[in-house]
């Protein structure tokens, strides 16, 4: 069983998934993590962002 990923590793695989314009399967690749791992992560990402700015 491996490691847990810290928060600051899952942002940063967001911000890479988002921004880098690779596909999510390559950043799931090169990061180590599985694509639904990754997907998860962006949507959760995603719903806080849209929670926060409608507060």
């Amino acid at each position: 069983m491996g490691l847990k990923p810290t928060n600051e590793f899952r942002q940063d695989a967001v911000r890479i998934a988002l921004t880098s314009g690779l596909t999510r399967k390559q950043v799931a690749d090169d990061l180590g993590v599985g694509m639904s791992t990754l997907n998860k992560w962006i949507t959760a990402h995603r719903d806080t962002h849209v929670f926060r700015a409608r507060i």
